[in-house]
């Protein structure tokens, strides 16, 4: 754990971005009798989770072209949790692994499979939060499928919205992320006679893949990094993806690569904008943070942001995700309560966490048991030190079946090492992360490190029986 010292400026681009961030900067202000009133109340929270949003597409994360002014802001006044990883790098899977607090293997679900399981399903968090008396909304994308009718009984209000990204409103140009945050804001207005839990899921920045242009983003962010080269990944070279195995040449993380990467100026244009999605959910996100303010409640009101899995820009020869290489699996994590005393807020962690935490932080936050199934821990253990117990590496997959371009993969990362192996494949894969951390320098056949080997795939296997073992039965 350390003090905050990193992270971008705030630079005000005009008047009104500056009364922003000086009605926002007013929430360190409480006085300490504010404070202790509203530690005795429940909190009202609001989770907000980007899609393919990696780890570094942040300010504060040290990028110094991405424009994240008020993501830096909840960073560096909250909890950031700088090694966050999902246990699953594919939206379905995730987003169920952040409703349930279970992985992949056992809630069995992603694209492709029957609805999610009602037994998971009520131990979720909002089901859980709602029947305690908590108001609960979801907003964006939903990203599982559910049996009919549990939507209802999950969600006081659902406002899910789907592509395109630009629509016109009144003869006006909208884009979607600007309704969700419009819908969003409408909710936390129509919530002040209870406590609330709000998860607000933004479509962007994911790509609309059935579009050539791949990226759209508001009119108010078009301005931004048209002066800026982006830096091409080393790993971009081709060279490096020659070298590969035909078995990860040959997969949907290479296809899109010729959508997005496959030349020097389609690498800059496709970047950028991603970038540019990004910096439009930072301003949404701006505006939440206002209207917190303007409803009397922003001392109240955890917000956690997080982002559904990483992304490939081009690293290794790819785009997308799906595998377990870093800039698939890792993703921005932080928590800002504003009910905690500064001396325990604007922290940098540097412990594992992963998606599977996020829900038992939620209930822990309202006050509500934590079900002994959950598979992650409360983040609220970092509220004043570090947990001395805390996990020391965690468990990956990807189990996506029947598609010959999604490969089916589990591996094993703690604070050293990166074990990965296919199920249709012999390789292994085992990287030394803390000196090779864009994973080049493949070490599973060295002898030196077989028992490495050994080791990790027995924790693997160990790891797995035990997940399929807690499965419903049948499921």
């Amino acid at each position: 754990m350390q003090l905050i010292k990193k992270g971008k400026s705030i630079i005000s681009e005009s008047s009104t971005l500056a009364a922003v961030l000086l009605g926002i900067a007013c929430l360190s202000c409480q006085s300490p009798d504010k404070n202790a009133a509203a530690e005795s109340e429940k909190p009202n929270i609001i989770f907000i989770l980007t899609d393919d949003q990696r780890w570094d597409a942040l300010g504060f994360a040290g990028n110094e072209i991405i424009h994240t002014p008020y993501m830096d802001q909840l960073a560096s006044e909250g909890l950031y949790f700088e090694n966050a990883f999902v246990t699953t790098p594919i939206c379905a899977a995730s987003r169920a692994s952040l409703f349930t607090g279970l992985y992949e293997r056992t809630h069995n679900f992603t694209f492709g499979k029957p609805p999610l399981q009602d037994a998971y399903m009520a131990k979720s968090y909002p089901k859980l939060l709602k029947d305690s008396g908590y108001r609960t909304g979801f907003i964006g994308k939903f990203g599982v499928k559910v049996t009919e009718g549990m939507e209802d009984s999950i969600f006081n209000e659902t406002n899910k919205t789907f592509w395109p990204y630009l629509k016109e409103v009144e003869g006006k140009e909208i884009h979607l992320a600007d309704t969700n945050g419009d819908l969003a804001i409408d909710f936390i207005r129509n919530s002040a006679d209870q406590p609330f839990c709000l998860s607000l899921s933004f479509w962007s920045p994911h790509a609309d893949d059935g579009a050539e242009e791949q990226y759209f983003w508001a009119d108010y962010t078009d301005h931004l990094y048209r002066d800026v080269e982006i830096p091409v990944p080393a790993t971009a070279d081709p060279s490096f993806y020659d070298s590969l195995p035909d078995f990860l040449q040959n997969t949907l993380n290479r296809e899109r690569w010729y959508w997005r990467y496959d030349t020097p100026e389609k690498h800059q244009q496709m970047v950028k904008g991603y970038y540019r999605m990004i910096s439009t959910v930072d301003s949404v996100l701006s505006r939440i943070r206002v209207s917190l303010v303007e409803e009397g409640i922003a001392d109240n009101t955890v917000i956690i942001f997080m982002g559904d899995n990483g992304y490939f820009l081009g690293e290794r020869g790819y785009a997308g995700k799906w595998l377990l290489h870093e800039h698939s699996i890792r993703v921005p994590l932080m928590i800002f309560d504003p009910r905690q005393p500064e001396k325990n807020r604007k922290k940098i962690h540097s412990q594992l966490v992963t998606n599977l935490d996020v829900p038992a932080t939620i209930l822990s936050l309202a006050g509500v048991e934590i079900p002994g199934s959950y598979h992650g821990r409360s983040l609220t253990e970092f509220y004043n030190d570090v947990p001395k117990d805390w996990r020391s590496g965690v468990f990956l997959e990807h189990r996506l079946e029947n598609n010959e371009k999604l490969l089916k993969t589990e591996g094993y990362r703690d604070d050293e090492f990166k074990f990965i192996r296919y199920d249709d494949s012999d390789l292994i894969e085992l990287y030394h992360h803390k000196t090779d951390f864009n994973e080049v320098n493949n070490l599973a056949s060295e002898e030196k490190y077989a028992k490495k080997v050994a080791y990790y795939s027995s924790k693997c296997d160990s790891i797995t029986d035990k997940l399929l073992q807690q499965r419903v039965e049948g499921h």
